[in-house]
Protein backbone atom coordinates (compact mmCIF):
# COMPACT_ATOMS: atom_id res chain seq x y z
CA UNK A 1 0.00 0.00 0.00
CA UNK A 2 2.35 2.87 -1.15
CA UNK A 3 1.04 6.66 -1.16
CA UNK A 4 1.66 8.48 -4.26
CA UNK A 5 4.08 10.48 -2.80
CA UNK A 6 6.76 6.93 -1.98
CA UNK A 7 6.24 6.44 -5.45
CA UNK A 8 7.04 9.35 -6.64
CA UNK A 9 10.22 8.85 -4.26
CA UNK A 10 11.12 5.79 -6.14
CA UNK A 11 10.93 7.18 -9.52
CA UNK A 12 13.09 10.08 -8.30
CA UNK A 13 15.66 7.92 -6.97
CA UNK A 14 15.32 5.23 -10.26
CA UNK A 15 15.99 8.33 -11.80
CA UNK A 16 19.16 9.20 -10.22
CA UNK A 17 20.90 5.77 -10.38
CA UNK A 18 22.88 5.36 -13.28
CA UNK A 19 22.74 1.85 -15.26
CA UNK A 20 25.81 0.43 -14.03
CA UNK A 21 24.25 0.75 -10.52
CA UNK A 22 21.41 -0.90 -11.58
CA UNK A 23 23.22 -3.89 -12.46
CA UNK A 24 24.94 -3.45 -9.08
CA UNK A 25 21.95 -3.07 -7.42
CA UNK A 26 20.23 -6.04 -9.39
CA UNK A 27 23.22 -8.31 -8.63
CA UNK A 28 23.52 -7.69 -5.08
CA UNK A 29 19.40 -8.42 -4.61
CA UNK A 30 19.41 -11.26 -6.77
CA UNK A 31 18.39 -13.60 -4.68
CA UNK A 32 15.35 -11.90 -3.76
CA UNK A 33 13.53 -11.78 -6.81
CA UNK A 34 15.47 -14.22 -8.35
CA UNK A 35 17.76 -14.40 -11.60
CA UNK A 36 15.56 -14.85 -14.26
CA UNK A 37 13.91 -11.94 -13.55
CA UNK A 38 16.56 -9.87 -12.07
CA UNK A 39 17.85 -10.19 -16.40
CA UNK A 40 14.06 -8.88 -17.26
CA UNK A 41 14.65 -5.26 -15.22
CA UNK A 42 15.76 -2.67 -16.91
CA UNK A 43 15.02 0.05 -14.79
CA UNK A 44 15.55 1.17 -11.23
CA UNK A 45 11.76 1.79 -11.01
CA UNK A 46 11.02 -1.77 -12.46
CA UNK A 47 13.15 -3.17 -9.48
CA UNK A 48 11.06 -1.29 -6.98
CA UNK A 49 8.44 -3.23 -8.16
CA UNK A 50 9.73 -5.93 -8.02
CA UNK A 51 10.84 -5.49 -4.17
CA UNK A 52 6.91 -4.30 -3.66
CA UNK A 53 5.75 -7.18 -5.08
CA UNK A 54 8.07 -9.44 -2.84
CA UNK A 55 7.31 -8.04 0.59
CA UNK A 56 10.49 -6.28 0.70
CA UNK A 57 10.01 -3.00 0.42
CA UNK A 58 6.98 -0.19 1.46
CA UNK A 59 6.61 3.30 2.42
CA UNK A 60 7.18 1.70 6.33
CA UNK A 61 10.04 -0.83 5.66
CA UNK A 62 12.52 0.67 3.16
CA UNK A 63 15.87 -0.87 5.37
CA UNK A 64 16.60 -3.39 2.10
CA UNK A 65 16.52 -0.47 -0.62
CA UNK A 66 18.51 1.59 1.90
CA UNK A 67 20.72 -0.81 2.30
CA UNK A 68 21.24 -1.60 -1.31
CA UNK A 69 21.81 2.09 -2.22
CA UNK A 70 24.77 2.28 0.81
CA UNK A 71 26.65 -0.79 -1.13
CA UNK A 72 26.70 0.80 -4.83
CA UNK A 73 27.99 4.07 -2.79
CA UNK A 74 24.73 5.97 -2.67
CA UNK A 75 24.46 7.56 0.44
CA UNK A 76 22.87 10.76 -0.62
CA UNK A 77 20.07 8.43 -2.04
CA UNK A 78 19.69 6.35 0.57
CA UNK A 79 19.64 9.51 3.21
CA UNK A 80 16.53 10.85 0.74
CA UNK A 81 14.79 7.31 0.85
CA UNK A 82 15.10 7.06 5.10
CA UNK A 83 13.98 10.58 5.36
CA UNK A 84 10.39 9.95 3.71
CA UNK A 85 7.63 10.02 6.04
CA UNK A 86 4.76 8.30 6.41
CA UNK A 87 1.80 11.22 6.56
CA UNK A 88 0.07 10.08 10.50
CA UNK A 89 -3.14 9.58 9.07
CA UNK A 90 -2.53 6.66 6.43
CA UNK A 91 -0.71 4.78 9.19
CA UNK A 92 -3.47 5.28 11.33
CA UNK A 93 -6.92 3.89 8.95
CA UNK A 94 -4.55 0.57 8.38
CA UNK A 95 -4.28 0.11 11.71
CA UNK A 96 -7.07 -2.25 13.28
CA UNK A 97 -8.24 -1.76 17.35
CA UNK A 98 -6.34 -4.27 19.78
CA UNK A 99 -10.22 -6.15 19.83
CA UNK A 100 -10.04 -6.25 16.17
CA UNK A 101 -5.93 -7.58 15.53
CA UNK A 102 -6.87 -10.07 18.27
CA UNK A 103 -9.83 -11.44 16.30
CA UNK A 104 -7.76 -11.27 13.03
CA UNK A 105 -5.20 -13.12 15.06
CA UNK A 106 -7.51 -16.09 16.05
CA UNK A 107 -8.85 -16.37 12.40
CA UNK A 108 -5.55 -16.59 10.79
CA UNK A 109 -4.58 -19.19 13.13
CA UNK A 110 -7.76 -21.52 12.71
CA UNK A 111 -7.21 -20.99 8.84
CA UNK A 112 -3.79 -21.26 8.66
CA UNK A 113 -4.23 -24.08 10.78
CA UNK A 114 -6.15 -25.98 8.33
CA UNK A 115 -5.42 -24.61 5.17
CA UNK A 116 -2.55 -26.92 3.82
CA UNK A 117 -1.35 -27.49 0.71
CA UNK A 118 -4.18 -25.02 -0.64
CA UNK A 119 -2.61 -22.50 0.49
CA UNK A 120 -1.93 -21.20 -3.26
CA UNK A 121 -5.18 -21.57 -4.32
CA UNK A 122 -6.44 -19.58 -1.63
CA UNK A 123 -4.22 -16.69 -2.17
CA UNK A 124 -4.86 -16.56 -6.08
CA UNK A 125 -8.65 -15.97 -4.77
CA UNK A 126 -7.74 -13.23 -2.62
CA UNK A 127 -5.90 -11.93 -5.56
CA UNK A 128 -2.35 -12.15 -4.38
CA UNK A 129 0.05 -11.90 -7.43
CA UNK A 130 2.36 -14.90 -8.35
CA UNK A 131 5.27 -13.29 -7.60
CA UNK A 132 3.72 -12.38 -4.35
CA UNK A 133 2.56 -15.95 -3.86
CA UNK A 134 6.62 -17.07 -4.76
CA UNK A 135 7.29 -14.86 -2.35
CA UNK A 136 5.67 -16.52 0.40
CA UNK A 137 6.24 -19.54 -0.59
CA UNK A 138 10.57 -19.66 -0.53
CA UNK A 139 10.04 -17.60 3.25
CA UNK A 140 8.77 -20.63 5.17
CA UNK A 141 9.38 -23.73 2.60
CA UNK A 142 8.98 -26.67 4.60
CA UNK A 143 6.27 -25.12 7.07
CA UNK A 144 2.61 -25.23 5.58
CA UNK A 145 1.26 -23.36 8.52
CA UNK A 146 3.87 -20.68 8.59
CA UNK A 147 3.32 -20.43 4.46
CA UNK A 148 -0.27 -19.91 5.42
CA UNK A 149 0.24 -17.53 8.38
CA UNK A 150 2.60 -15.38 6.06
CA UNK A 151 0.17 -15.61 3.02
CA UNK A 152 -2.95 -14.40 5.27
CA UNK A 153 -0.38 -11.45 6.57
CA UNK A 154 0.18 -10.26 3.35
CA UNK A 155 -3.86 -10.31 2.66
CA UNK A 156 -4.23 -8.45 5.63
CA UNK A 157 -1.54 -6.01 4.29
CA UNK A 158 -2.73 -5.51 0.81
CA UNK A 159 -6.29 -4.73 2.02
CA UNK A 160 -5.25 -2.60 5.14
CA UNK A 161 -9.10 -1.22 7.03
CA UNK A 162 -10.58 -2.61 4.44
CA UNK A 163 -11.15 -5.89 5.67
CA UNK A 164 -12.34 -4.71 8.76
CA UNK A 165 -15.05 -3.09 6.86
CA UNK A 166 -17.41 -6.23 5.60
Amino acid sequence: MSSSRFKALLLDISRELTAEQLECIKYLCEHKVGRRVSETIDSGFRLFQCLIERGELDQENRETLSELLKQIHRQDLSDKLNSFQSPPHECALTQPSEPERAKLDIATNVIAENLGRNWRRLGRQLGLSESKLDSVSTRHPNDLDETARELLKEWRKSRGSEILDS
